[in-house]
């Protein structure tokens, strides 16, 4: 593989080759777990209840546990889109610093939504923890409630999965001097020796060589020339 996502320079799009990427398989099964979360909490979440006559959170009568367990889903549902379509224009993506920026991107926010799902498990299995009995003597809606949960534990090794792999494609382009390093114009490339002074031409050069200045061969001979008698 040749720099990050392959090599620097835009390419077709290949459906196969991206359905075979490990990063792209991650951001679907990601995708599918966020649908379950928040369709869960959305359809089963909630409980009537028949003495107060209003729905509840069925973590606890704890409104902020379904809010934020809907919200997360949601938000992760919609970021897997925007880079399963990132995945797809990649290729087509010329510009070494854009391909960089890519991948550092998605570093950073797939870090950011393990560490959000670890959140969101932690409390929503809390607050499941605390719920009280006699709130839902039916046992409505528990198996939905324990699969958010459950699919919010898993999304956290997923989206880790993917800044993991990130970082690798990271580090493989840095290898590459493409990726790492910005395209310098051999003009103004300070290392290159300068070129020779050229005089300008006044006449005809009859040996097509433009008044190249050249030193004269003893210009800066620091011999002494000593006196040379001649016999007589």
């Amino acid at each position: 593989m040749e720099g990050a996502y392959g090599a620097g320079k835009a390419g077709a799009f290949d459906p196969y080759t991206l359905v075979r990427q490990p990063h792209t398989i991650l951001r679907v099964v990601s995708w599918l777990f966020s649908i379950v979360v928040f369709g869960s909490i959305v359809n089963e979440g909630y409980l009537n209840s028949a003495s107060e006559g209003e729905e509840f959170c069925i973590y606890n009568r704890n409104p902020n546990a379904c809010s934020y367990g809907v919200a997360v889903g949601v938000l992760a549902f919609l970021t897997c889109l925007l880079y399963l379509a990132l995945d797809v224009y990649f290729p087509q993506i010329s510009s070494v610093k854009d391909r960089k920026k890519a991948v550092l991107s998605d570093i950073g926010v797939s870090a950011f939504w393990a560490f959000l799902w670890f959140v969101g498990f932690c409390y929503l299995a809390n607050q499941w923890q605390v719920s009280k009995p006699k709130d839902n003597p039916l046992n409505e809606g528990t198996d939905a409630a324990r699969a958010a949960i459950a699919f919010s534990f898993f999304s956290i090794f997923t989206w880790a999965g993917q800044a993991m792999l990130a970082f690798q494609r990271y580090q493989i382009g840095a290898d590459s001097a493409l990726f790492s390093q910005d395209y310098m114009d051999p003009s103004q490339d300070s290392s290159m020796p300068y070129a020779p002074y050229v005089e300008p031409n006044t006449g005809p050069d009859p040996a097509g060589m433009g008044g190249t200045y050249q030193q004269p061969a003893n210009a800066f001979d620091t011999e002494p020339q000593g006196y040379q008698s001649q016999g007589y």
